[in-house]
């Protein structure tokens, strides 16, 4: 997993959060993510790894909210995944706004290249290269404010809902950004930022996520 962070004002982006909430901010700004990954062994409890659908690539477009309960989360602006069948289900049951996309990942030696192009809507591109680095990311608190966030904020049934999620803390390691080339952020809404380098750059190898159901606010 790779992820890369821009600093913005928060009055810049606050319109694109859902009712109920409002941009997070650590050391007096907001933060837009682009996150790329590999997603695998993808299950729904109790039932077995769903097998082809359960293994596929992943970009996202994210920001980071909180809401009046105090709950941290993550407010996903674009989610591009080559799974049909999970797009469709994820878009239906969790209201996030996952887009069909022809995506890949290429490994060479120390470097990871990560492409996707939307199907739909514009076709949208982006195209990420980094070197993930052996220097390990301990005791940032950054860091953590980046990737210790326990659930997301959505739009259910015209509602603002909380979905947790659990996982153990990301294992972090620093990395370089040899290219961005993306068209993603400017989709979401927020545009020129990709034209800058990133404020933050992090990778991690992973780690096991559970996500819970919606949960309904009296």
């Amino acid at each position: 997993m790779t992820f890369l962070h821009w600093r913005v004002q928060s009055s810049r982006i606050a319109h694109l959060f859902p009712a109920g909430t409002r941009p997070d901010e650590f050391d007096g700004s907001s933060w837009v993510g682009l996150v790329a990954f590999e997603l695998s062994e993808f299950a729904i409890r109790p039932g077995p790894v769903l097998p082809i659908v359960g293994h596929f690539p992943e970009i996202n477009v994210r920001l980071y909210s909180v809401d009046g309960r105090g709950r941290r989360g993550v407010v996903f602006r674009s989610l591009e995944a080559t799974r049909l069948l999970t797009v469709l289900a994820a878009r239906a049951t969790l209201g996030v706004p996952y887009e069909w996309a022809r995506m890949s990942i290429l490994r060479t030696g120390t470097t990871i290249e990560y492409r996707s192009r939307r199907i739909r809507a514009r076709n949208p591109t982006s195209h990420i290269v980094v070197t993930p680095l052996q220097d390990q990311v301990r005791d940032n608190e950054l860091a953590h404010f980046l990737t210790a966030r326990w659930g997301m904020h959505s739009v259910v049934l015209g509602r603002t809902r909380f979905v947790p999620n659990e996982h153990e803390p990301w294992p972090l390691r620093a990395a370089q950004v040899i290219s961005v080339d993306d068209q993603l952020l400017a989709a979401a809404g927020i545009p020129d930022i990709a034209t800058l380098p990133p404020d933050s750059v992090l990778y991690s190898d992973g780690v096991r996520t559970r996500f819970g159901l919606p949960v309904r606010d009296e």
